[in-house]
């Protein structure tokens, strides 16, 4: 679903290499993906990809005005870690409190 996003196919909030989830949890909820297909964490083998990742979510919190307050970056992997696309994402969850533990 992701590639297709990505591809144009299906239309998205994009925001660079990012979109709003249609399935927010929070009032702030940003997807951040790679352009090109990884599976999940554990399928992605380079270290520069995710660091500029990570640093890119940061930058999508800033710009959603969320940077300040405080936000969570979440990373599901596989089933039990909660990934139910298998395309490697990071979701950027800000607007409200994030309580812990998170579920």
């Amino acid at each position: 679903m992701f590639c297709k996003i990505v591809a144009g196919e299906i239309p998205a909030t994009i925001i660079v290499k990012a979109f709003k989830d249609l399935n927010a949890q929070a009032p702030t909820h940003v997807l951040v993906i790679p352009t090109f297909h990884i599976g999940s964490l554990n399928d992605a083998k380079d270290p520069a990809l995710l660091g500029k990742l990570l640093a890119f979510a940061r930058d999508v919190a800033q710009e959603a005005g969320i940077g300040t307050k405080g936000y969570r970056v979440v990373v599901n992997t596989n089933p039990d870690g909660g990934q139910t696309v298998f395309h490697l994402h990071l979701h950027v969850l800000g607007g409200r409190p994030m309580h812990w533990p998170p579920g």
